[in-house]
């Protein structure tokens, strides 16, 4: 007699099904029921307790290492990614029970497994794939991938799952798909990689649109206004200006007077008047500055310098 799920979390008939199937010849593939997280497998008696941890206990007596888990259960109670082991790669595609996956889900689920065999030629890991069961949604995806993908002939695809999984696929909607059902896109598209050695499209070797033009975009200023350097300095003495051969105030159509950023600044008005002479012999005046004379006395400083 079926042992039905009661009503504390244990997802009903899941009791009925072996935990682990075995991988399928040939492929990658091994299906499984739903792990359970640690607070379920707490109203469970030890026999039947099946977790992440266990999910892996079983396959290492095999002599198998799984890599990546696909999930297709249509919620997220049974467990959560905190209770699987960081070694595991993860992968959740929602899908609804009892109806033949949409296009987008088998898809999906393809360029998952076509992605994970790219990045992992070079080692045996496993894909293991579950729904709440491990039989119908994960039989008809993984019947689907060998079918339209590896070519196999759809009635020995079924056979092939259900040898393996000990298990045969429930849903006669499933079957009939599989068995009389169109072929879906066996190639998933590739999308554009840096790093992939496929040619890039055609529009990355065209030009930048006109509006990318870098003589469009706008010369940031700088947000304090440009003025001239003290007349006494390197450059007010002639002193020739990096990459010119002159000095800064040579010549108008000079390097430095083309910048137009120098140009947008000289629009705000004329340059304003060079400052006096700087002298060593200025001296502090402590008298008010009332007259003009007084008022144009130099920088005022710490210090007093005698005259000579």
């Amino acid at each position: 007699m079926p042992r039905s799920g009661k009503k504390n979390g244990i997802p009903d008939r899941w009791l009925d099904y072996t935990a682990v199937g075995r991988r399928l010849p040939r492929t990658r593939f091994i299906a499984f029921k739903v792990p359970l997280k640690q607070s379920l497998n707490h109203k469970l008696p030890c026999s039947d307790v099946f977790g992440p941890w266990e999910l892996l206990d079983s396959l290492k007596k095999e002599n198998q290492e799984l890599g990546l888990i696909i999930d297709l259960t249509f919620t997220t109670r049974y467990y959560k990614l905190q209770d699987l082991p960081e070694s595991l790669l993860y992968v959740k595609i929602f899908t609804a029970g009892h109806e033949v996956p949409s296009d987008e889900t088998i898809l999906s689920f393809k360029r998952v497994v076509h992605r994970f065999l790219r990045n992992n030629a070079d080692n045996d890991k496993l894909i293991g794939v579950h729904c709440t069961h491990g039989l119908n949604r994960t039989g008809y995806l993984i019947c689907r991938y060998l079918i339209d993908v590896d070519g196999m002939d759809p009635k020995q695809a079924v056979e092939l799952f259900n040898s393996s999984r000990g298990h045969t696929i429930e849903r006669q909607n499933y079957l009939q798909d599989l068995h009389c059902g169109p072929k879906r896109r066996a190639v998933p598209p590739q999308r554009l990689n840096p790093c992939s050695h496929l040619r890039p499209p055609r529009e990355a070797f065209l030009p930048p649109p006109p509006f990318y033009s870098p003589m469009r975009v706008p010369l940031p200023l700088h947000p304090y206004r440009w003025t001239p350097p003290h007349c006494d300095s390197q450059w007010g003495r002639g002193a020739p200006y990096p990459g010119e051969g002159g000095s800064r105030y040579s010549s108008p159509d000079s390097q430095w007077s083309r910048d137009p950023r120098l140009q947008m600044d000289r629009r705000r008005g004329p340059l304003p008047p060079a400052l006096p002479q700087y002298s060593p012999r200025w001296a502090y005046s402590s008298s008010s500055c009332d007259g003009p004379e007084e008022r144009w006395a130099g920088p005022r400083m710490k210090h007093h310098y005698n005259a000579q």
